[in-house]
C-alpha cells in the first residue's frame, strides 16, 4: 500500500507543478534562524541547516520532537523508553544511557537551556520552529555538539492581545487540551503564557494484567516576559514546568506489541526551567548580550528486565532495574557582538567575542534486583569556553568566516562502589568558510569545521580495567553547499556535500556476563574505535506553486564505516556501516488548498535499513510511512482530521541482542521496540 501511495504522491506533485498557473503571490517568506550568534537568514549561513516551522508541526499534529525530526535529512533517533531521548545526526550520536557520565554528540537546546541526553522533554505545542544544525558546532556550542545541534524555540510574546485553544482526540484513547494567551501589560512589557496536557493509553497491551501499561501523560506550563524599558535595553525571560508521567512496557519475548510483564516500567520527568537574555545596545561599537539558563530535571526510568510474569516458565528469573536521576544544569554566557559602527578593517568585518560557562550536577540512584544495595553516584562537570568569530567581506560577493573556540572540561565522579575519576582536559574547535553570493538570495560555500567531544570513563563495577576509560573524540567536517531562492523566489533549496573524518571514535558497546543462575547480564559501556568516516549528501526544497499550495521534500544520503575496529564480541567491524546510520532517508509532501477554507496535506517519509548497535548485527528494516491531514477553517476556528503511519507499518525505534527467553535456554537473539502504529484523530483550534 505504501509503495502505491508514494508513486501517487510523486505524480500528484509533478502534476501540480506542471499545470499550475503563474501566481505572483506565491513568493516564499524568508526563513530566519535564531540559534546562531546573530539572527540570520537561512540563506546567509554557510552550513547545512534544517528548519521545521510551526506550520509543519501543525500539519502532522506533532506533539513531540520525535514526530517531526525525521523531516530533516540524515537525522535519526533512538528510543528504548516511552519517547525518543537520544538523537543522531549524520550517523553520530548516543543511543541510550544506563550509567554516568554521558557526553552528548548531539546537543538539544530548549528555550536556551541544555537538555542534551534527556530529549523526552521536547514537547512541541506553541513552539515557533525547530532548528537543526547539521555537522560539528565547534565554535557555536563546543563539546555537546560534535555531530550537530537541535534548537527548540517557543513562540515569543506579542504586542497585540491574542489567545487560543486547542482540543484533540484520537485513537488509543488519546485526548489533549492546550491553550495560550499573549499580549502587553504596558507599552514596555509583553507576556505569553501557554500550557498543554496530552494523554494516551499507549500502543501496547499487557496480557498479564489486561491493562494498558505503556501509557502517556505529558504536559507543561510556560510563561514568558519581554521587557523593553528603553530603546537600548531588552530583557527576555522564560520559565517552564514540564511534567511527563509515562509508562514503559515496550519489549516482549516474541517481538510483538502484547507484553507479559508483571512489574511494568515507567519513564517520568519533572523539569523546572528558567532562562533569560539581556541585550544592551548603548555602546556605539557593539551590543552586549548576557544569557543564562537553569534547569532542575528529575527523571525516573525503570523496566521489568525479564519481561514476563512469575510462573511464566520453570527456568525464568525475575528482575527489575530502576534509575532515578536529579540533574541540575546552570549556564551563563557573555557575548559582545559588533554592530555597523563597530565593524573592523575599514568596515568590512563583523565580529563576535564571548565567554561561556556550564555547570551540571547529576545524582544517580539505581535500584536493581541483583545488587545487594542500591547503587548511587555523583557526577559534577564544568565547561568553560572562550570563543570568537569574524565574518569578512573580501569583495563585493565574497565572504570569509573564521571561528575558534577553546574549552576547558573539568569533572568529578564518585560512586557507592568506591569508583572515582577526576578528568580535566582542554579541547579546541573552529570553522573556516568561504562563501560566494551568486545573487542577493543565493549562496555557494565551502567550509572546514572541527568539533570535539570530551573523553570519559565507564563506571560499571564488573568491567575489566582496560575498559574503564576512553579518549576524547575529534571530528573534522569538509562541506560544499548551495542554498538560495530560485524560480522567481518560489523555490527554496539547500544542497550540501560533506565528508566527516573521525578520530578516536567513541562508540557504545556492550558485554554480556552470565550469572550463576544461567541468566545473562547486559553491560553497556563506551569505548574508542580507531578511526571512522561519514560522508554524504543533504538536499531540502520547498516549492510554492500558488498561494496556499506547495511541494516540499528532503533527501539524505549517508555512507559510514569504521576503520580498524574490533568490538567487545571480538568481531572485526572494519568497513561496516555505523549504527543508526541508514544509507538513505527522504521526505516528500504536498500541501494543497482545495478551497478558500480547506487545505489538504500529504507526506511520505522513508529510510533504509540500519544497524541498531555496534556490538551486534540486529538491523531495522527499511520502511516508508504515510501521513495526511485535512484542515477546514472558518472564521477563527480550524478543524483538522489527521493521520500518521496510515499504512500501519511495523517499524523499529530500538534494538538489542542478548538472551532473555527461558523457553530457549536464554539463547542470544534480537529484540526490537516497535515505533508508533497507525494514528488518527481530530484536532480543534480556535485563535482569537
Amino acid at each position: 500500500m505504501q509503495r502505491v501511495l508514494v508513486v501517487f504522491l510523486v505524480l500528484l506533485s509533478v502534476s501540480i507543478v506542471a499545470y499550475a498557473q503563474e501566481d505572483s503571490s506565491a513568493v516564499l517568506e524568508e526563513i530566519v534562524v535564531t540559534v546562531d550568534y546573530r539572527q540570520s537568514s537561512l540563506n546567509d549561513i554557510a552550513s547545512s541547516v534544517s528548519v521545521i516551522d510551526a506550520n509543519a508541526i501543525t500539519e502532522r499534529n506533532a506533539q513531540h520532537l520525535e514526530d517531526i525530526l525525521l523531516s530533516a535529512p540524515n537525522v535519526n533517533f533512538s528510543s528504548g523508553a516511552s519517547r525518543a531521548r537520544f538523537y543522531q545526526i549524520r550517523g553520530i550520536g548516543e543511543r541510550g544511557q544506563f550509567a554516568e557520565p554521558l557526553n552528548s554528540s548531539v546537543g538539544v537546546i530548549i528555550d536556551g537551556v541544555d537538555f542534551s541526553g534527556i530529549g523526552n522533554a521536547a514537547l512541541l505545542y506553541d513552539v515557533e520552529q525547530v532548528e537543526i544544525l547539521l555537522g560539528p558546532q565547534g565554535t557555536r556550542y563546543g563539546s555537546n555538539a560534535l555531530a550537530g545541534l537541535i534548537n527548540l524555540q517557543s513562540k515569543a510574546p506579542t504586542k497585540e492581545t491574542s489567545y487560543g485553544l486547542q482540543l484533540e482526540s484520537g485513537n488509543y484513547a488519546s485526548t489533549g487540551a492546550a491553550g495560550y494567551v499573549s499580549g502587553s501589560l504596558s507599552e514596555e512589557l509583553r507576556y505569553r503564557v501557554s500550557g498543554q496536557n496530552i494523554r494516551s493509553d499507549g500502543f501496547n497491551t499487557n496480557r498479564f494484567s489486561q491493562q494498558q501499561t505503556n501509557q502517556r501523560d505529558e504536559g507543561f506550563v510556560r510563561a514568558q516576559l519581554d521587557w523593553s524599558p528603553s530603546d537600548s535595553t531588552q530583557l527576555e525571560i522564560t520559565a517552564s514546568h514540564i511534567d511527563i508521567d509515562n509508562g514503559y512496557d515496550a519489549f516482549s519475548l516474541d517481538n510483538v506489541r502484547d507484553t507479559l510483564s508483571d512489574q511494568p516500567g515507567f519513564d517520568r520527568q519533572v523539569a523546572e526551567i528558567l532562562s533569560g537574555k539581556l541585550t544592551l545596545t548603548q555602546v556605539d561599537a557593539f551590543n552586549i548580550e548576557a544569557l543564562f539558563g537553569y534547569a532542575d530535571s528529575q527523571t525516573e526510568y525503570g523496566y521489568d528486565e525479564d519481561w514476563v510474569f512469575s510462573g511464566f516458565h520453570p527456568f525464568e528469573y525475575s528482575s527489575t532495574d530502576h534509575y532515578f536521576r536529579d540533574r541540575q544544569t546552570r549556564s551563563a554566557e557573555l557575548r559582545f557582538v559588533s554592530n555597523d559602527a563597530g565593524s573592523i578593517f575599514s568596515g568590512t568585518t563583523d565580529w563576535v567575542f564571548g565567554l561561556y560557562s556550564l555547570q551540571q550536577d547529576v545524582a544517580l540512584s539505581r535500584a536493581y534486583t541483583f545488587l545487594a544495595n542500591d547503587f548511587s553516584s555523583a557526577f559534577d562537570r564544568e565547561r568553560v569556553a572562550l570563543y570568537g568569530e569574524i565574518n569578512s567581506q573580501l569583495a563585493e560577493r565574497w565572504i570569509l568566516s573564521l571561528g575558534v573556540r577553546g574549552e576547558n572540561f573539568d569533572a568529578a565522579y564518585l560512586d557507592s562502589g568506591g569508583v572515582s575519576f577526576t578528568p580535566n582536559e582542554n579541547l579546541y574547535g573552529g570553522k573556516l568558510a568561504l562563501s560566494y553570493r551568486t545573487s542577493d538570495n543565493d549562496l555557494l560555500y565551502a567550509s572546514i569545521s572541527s568539533g570535539y567531544k570530551t573523553g570519559g570513563f565507564n563506571t560499571d563495577g564488573s568491567l575489566d580495567s582496560d575498559l574503564r576509560e576512553f579518549e576524547a573524540e575529534q571530528l573534522t567536517n569538509y562541506e560544499l553547499g548551495f542554498k538560495g531562492l530560485l524560480l522567481a523566489d518560489r523555490l527554496q533549496t539547500q544542497i550540501a556535500l560533506f565528508f566527516m573524518d573521525r578520530d578516536d571514535v567513541q562508540i557504545s558497546s556492550s558485554v554480556v556476563r552470565t550469572r550463576p543462575d544461567g541468566s545473562s547480564e547486559f553491560i553497556d559501556y563506551i569505548g574508542n574505535a580507531a578511526t571512522g568516516s561519514n560522508y554524504g549528501l543533504e538536499v531540502t526544497a520547498v516549492y510554492r506553486v500558488r498561494e496556499g499550495t506547495s511541494v516540499h521534500g528532503s533527501l539524505g544520503r549517508l555512507q559510514t564505516e569504521y576503520e580498524s575496529f574490533i568490538n567487545s564480541a571480538g568481531e572485526d567491524l572494519s568497513g561496516r556501516q555505523q549504527a543508526h546510520a541508514p544509507d538513505y532517508q527522504y521526505t516528500l509532501g504536498v500541501d494543497i488548498r482545495l478551497s478558500p477554507n480547506m487545505q489538504l496535506g500529504v507526506n511520505v517519509q522513508g529510510r533504509d535499513s540500519f544497524y541498531f548497535s555496534d556490538s551486534h548485527s540486529v538491523r531495522s528494516d527499511r520502511y516508508d510511512l504515510v501521513s495526511a491531514s485535512l484542515r477546514y477553517n472558518w472564521n477563527d476556528w480550524r478543524l483538522t482530521f489527521w493521520g500518521r503511519n496510515l499504512g500501519d507499518e511495523d517499524y523499529f525505534v530500538r534494538g538489542f541482542y542478548f538472551g532473555n527467553d527461558p523457553r530457549d535456554n536464554y539463547t542470544a537473539k534480537g529484540y526490537t521496540q516497535l515505533g508508533e502504529p497507525m494514528r488518527y484523530g481530530l484536532t480543534l483550534n480556535r485563535d482569537f
